[in-house]
């Protein structure tokens, strides 16, 4: 791809940056206030509108499914005689790694036992009793259930609406172009373009931000766990540089290159940690717990698929499932734009397997191993995981799970890697996307500008670095996530009327009956 100085939209890049720096200096100044503010409004969004939630992600898991499985999968974007540019290896690589960053590894382990030691209350909407069968059956069919095909559903419908409104229709390679449909042109117009289009950028820098920082507690307990090395501001620092100029560099290189390099990288690492624990963990268990883990949830699909907390509880329901659904849907628009850039010349039914199917299939076959290893090492005295999470708080459990991990000294430096790895890839494949969106007449086969994507890059990673070292730790990063997440309550509504495009432009639209045709695959030499 080609680097082109396109105009910039200063009406989008100039609120972002400005709320998004007032944030970063807010949690400074005042992280308390910050914290408390964006937790009160967070909370009642999830109290007050948990049902809509839970809706939208049921109706978004049957609507990818119409798509994949009916005529309209023949659809291709860009016309029938268009040509991909990356192989199906490639294209996943970027999709999975680029879509979960650090998630897997953070809670492969760590969530599976605070449901199965009822840690903080998961389990008493239930009446289930912790550390007991039915707790380890419903602690690995509730982690199927929040990392699996609904919410890579939201990636999915997102990325498939915008893809085949830019190539096939025609129009702006943004989100406010997506919402055509409903609205007509009107909506890529004025002050609807902009607000939409600026929601969606802040939703998912801010939310980039905090995951970033978070990251950066988290690896540098690993540090501590495994070396002994202290955390503090230089350590702090030491990872924001090394992330941010990995990303960065990577961005700058472009999608051919730099993103595409690193996302093999870091998907190789995956299958191979999966691997390794596959075979040195519990392997009869692992397959047993992924049997009844799974039959365990689809029992309970209806209920839980519809309870906005009433019978799961809030400790359940809001704060896992409902908090991971606000996150989701910040993320799906500007995700989406990332997967339609690299989707062209490839058909729905391909894209929805790609970026809904097999991502969703990883995280069940992670989750199977990973906690299901766990798990047995929690009930036979292997180790204490759940004392861990207590005494260290919710991500403290996979470095007390590491110790214990035949070879776990190779797997300690490893994980630390794949996890510096996952955040550049997600980081630098939004903010080449942020610089798209950012910039007028942006184009799939032209890279932003440089110095755009430089700036982006940056300054995620400052934000980051300044919330964990400089404003409060953990509640500080704290303060810029529930922020995040009260910017995807506002995305909720974009994201809901993206579903509604998607269900009127392939289903009720004649135009659209025109692509459906029969085409074969074609990839660039």
């Amino acid at each position: 791809m080609k680097h082109e100085n396109k105009p910039i939209r200063w009406d989008v890049f100039i609120p972002c940056f400005v709320v998004i720096g007032g944030a970063a200096l807010l949690g400074i100044i005042n992280n308390t206030w910050l914290t408390s503010v964006t937790y009160a409004i967070f909370g009642w969004s999830l109290s007050n509108f948990g049902w809509l939630y839970q809706i939208v992600a049921m109706v978004t898991l049957l609507l990818a499914a119409l798509l994949l499985f009916t005529k309209v999968g023949k659809i291709r974007f860009g016309g029938p005689e268009a040509k991909a540019k990356h192989s199906f290896g490639s294209w996943f690589a970027m999709t999975l790694t680029g879509g979960i960053a650090t998630g897997l590894i953070t809670y492969g382990v760590n969530e599976v036992l605070i449901y199965y030691g009822n840690i903080y209350g998961e389990l008493d909407g239930y009446g289930i009793t912790p550390l007991t069968q039915e707790a380890e059956l419903f602690a690995m069919g509730r982690c199927f259930y929040n990392w699996t095909f609904i919410p890579y559903a939201m990636y999915a419908l997102s990325g498939v609406l915008i893809a085949y409104m830019y190539f096939n229709r025609k129009k702006e390679l943004s989100v406010a172009a997506s919402l055509t449909p409903i609205f007509g042109e009107k909506v890529t117009q004025g002050i609807w373009v902009v607000l939409v289009d600026v929601l969606s950028v802040l939703a998912i820098a801010l939310g980039l931000a905090s995951s970033l920082g978070a990251g950066l507690a988290l690896i540098g307990s690993g540090l501590y766990s495994a070396y002994g090395v202290a955390q503090g501001p230089i350590v702090w620092v030491a990872l924001t540089a090394i992330i941010t100029i990995t990303f960065t560099i990577a961005s700058v290189t472009g999608i051919d290159k730099g993103i595409k390099w690193l996302a093999g990288l870091t998907s190789k690492i995956f299958y191979v940690l999966l691997i390794l624990l596959f075979i040195i963990g519990p392997t009869v268990y692992i397959l047993n717990m992924a049997n009844v883990g799974l039959g365990y949830w689809m029992d309970r699909f209806w209920m839980w698929g519809f309870d906005p907390s009433t019978v799961g509880g809030s400790a359940l329901v809001t704060w896992w499932t409902m908090y991971d659904w606000a996150i989701w849907i910040a993320y799906a628009p500007l995700m989406g734009i990332f997967f339609a850039i690299i989707a062209y010349g490839r058909t729905i039914r391909q894209f929805l397997i790609v970026n809904w199917i097999l991502p969703a299939s990883f995280g069940y076959v992670w989750f199977a191993v990973w906690g299901s290893t766990a798990l047995h090492w929690q009930k036979s005295g292997q180790a204490d995981v759940i004392s861990a999470i207590v005494d260290g708080g919710a991500t403290a459990g996979i470095w007390e799970f590491l110790k214990h991990v035949p070879l776990g000294m190779i797997f300690i430096p490893v994980i630390i890697v794949a996890l510096i790895a996952a955040f550049s890839t997600t980081a630098d494949t939004m903010s080449t996307t942020i610089a798209a969106l950012c910039t007028k007449g942006a184009r799939h086969d032209e890279e932003p500008a440089i110095w755009q994507k430089i700036a982006w890059g940056v300054s995620i990673g400052v934000i980051a670095c300044i919330m964990v070292a400089f404003g409060g730790g953990a509640q500080g990063v704290d303060g810029v996530k529930y922020l995040a997440a009260c910017g995807g309550f506002v995305v909720l509504i974009v994201f809901i009327f993206q579903v509604a495009a998607a269900f009127k432009v392939f289903f009720f639209d004649p135009e659209t009956k025109k692509d459906i045709v029969d085409s074969v695959d074609q990839i660039e030499a």
